[in-house]
């Protein structure tokens, strides 16, 4: 049922996991993490994995788009499928809204078992549970290896929005094997039932070739927990109900106990109040606080209001890079020996709102090798950002600031969650 993934374990181990178990985030040994950089390096990884299965896969996104790295998914799916794997696929319905395209009825044909996570009916209706997105990027192999990051089945140099790009899209996604996969093994397998229980009760495009047995209550999930390397990790899960907070709080038990360094990424950011006086604190007591977040206007009102926070943030100390090469898409931290990859953002959409998922590394040579990536990354494409310019900028910036900064502090009321950021 499992394929090899260590040649040097000689006894392999396993668990059944009841579909009710706790997803609280529990820090183990025994893993062996790879960080996979953009779709150059995520892709083919898990095209291989996929290639080798002989049970189930599992597979979570947010964008599914049809582009030559989408394709080669596609095809990789559906071979799966026609081989007699159990193919799971969920999408959200806000990033990927319409199900009847070509890409999808060619996996459905395949045999692949396709749900779509809250499907849009209504484009503009004005219901704050739209919000509540399924954003994480999770694939669960066979119950022995994982993939947990920020990229969507979505092409490095295409964007939908503007098309081709210059240079790909910066992203991380990690790679796990080890304990930490029968936890996102019962993840996935639970969300899956979710799902198509709730659609197929609301008659909301669940598909209707997906009957039988894979589709009933998993009530033991089987998953491989052979030690495959030395690291500690935790998945770290957030929904709306057992884990609203879980990621926002490992970001501040980290920062707040940071000794050194804080090296952050994130696409989006528009922390709240905590996290902003998180990263005020570790700059007073001596930490080197370094922020990269996005430089080129992908999406004007989450960009603007970020900008409306430099402010504060530059006259604490904390730095502040913006990432002009190419659009950025990564939610990554590194904290001393502590790092975090994943699909959150630093922004109420992700810590408050939508389904996220991370994996937390305690692992010296893993922070190490994050840290030079974002490095290279920043002398690649990083522009620092000076109070002294900032303060300067011209007056419709510092209005589309100010209007941006509004506008989501409204928005966040609206949600009803305001009282909580």
């Amino acid at each position: 049922m499992f394929p090899s993934i260590a040649s040097d374990v000689t006894e392999r181990k396993y668990v059944s996991l009841p579909w009710y178990e706790s997803l609280k985030p529990a820090l183990r040994g025994g893993h062996e993490v790879t960080l996979l950089e953009s779709g150059a390096e995520f892709f083919p990884a898990l095209e291989s994995a996929i290639a080798a299965a002989s049970d189930c896969v599992y597979l979570e996104t947010y964008i599914y788009n049809d582009d030559p790295s989408g394709r080669r998914m596609t095809d990789a799916l559906a071979a799966a499928a026609q081989r007699g794997v159990a193919v799971h696929l969920i999408v959200d319905g806000f990033g990927t809204p319409d199900d009847a395209n070509p890409w999808a009825c060619a996996l459905r044909e395949a045999g692949v078992l396709f749900e779509t996570f809250r499907p849009e009916r209504r484009r503009f209706a004005l219901d704050r549970r739209r919000l509540r997105r399924l954003h994480r990027k999770l694939a669960v192999i066979d119950g022995c290896i994982a993939f947990v990051g920020g990229i969507n089945i979505l092409d490095d140099w295409h964007d939908p929005k503007h098309g081709r790009l210059e240079h790909p899209r910066l992203d991380y996604a990690v790679r796990v094997r080890g304990p930490l996969v029968a936890q996102a093994h019962v993840a996935a397998a639970r969300l899956w039932w979710e799902v198509h229980t709730v659609n197929r009760s609301l008659y909301r495009g669940a598909d209707p070739g997906t009957k039988g047995a894979h589709t009933r209550l998993p009530w033991w999930v089987p998953s491989e927990i052979t030690p495959a390397g030395r690291v500690r990790a935790a998945l770290m899960l957030r929904d709306n109900l057992r884990h609203r907070r879980t990621i926002e709080r490992a970001y501040l038990r980290a920062i707040g106990r940071a000794r050194s360094e804080v090296l952050l990424a994130s696409a989006y950011f528009f922390p709240g109040v905590r996290f902003r006086r998180a990263l005020l604190a570790a700059a007073r007591r001596g930490v080197r606080v370094r922020l990269l977040l996005q430089g080129k206007v992908e999406y004007r009102l989450p960009h603007y209001g970020a900008q409306a926070l430099y402010d504060e943030l530059l006259r604490g100390g904390v730095e502040i890079i913006e990432y002009r090469r190419s659009f950025l898409h990564a939610k990554v931290a590194v904290v001393d020996d502590w790092a975090t990859v994943g699909s959150s953002n630093i922004d109420p959409f992700s810590l408050l709102l939508a389904r996220e998922a991370n994996v937390g590394i305690h692992d010296a040579g893993f922070a190490r090798q994050l840290r030079a990536r974002l490095d290279a990354a920043i002398d690649a494409g990083g522009v620092p950002i000076r109070l002294q310019s900032h303060q300067r900028r011209p007056w419709p910036v510092r209005l589309m600031n100010a209007l941006a900064f509004l506008v989501l502090r409204i928005g966040l009321a609206l949600s009803g969650v305001a009282g909580r950021y």
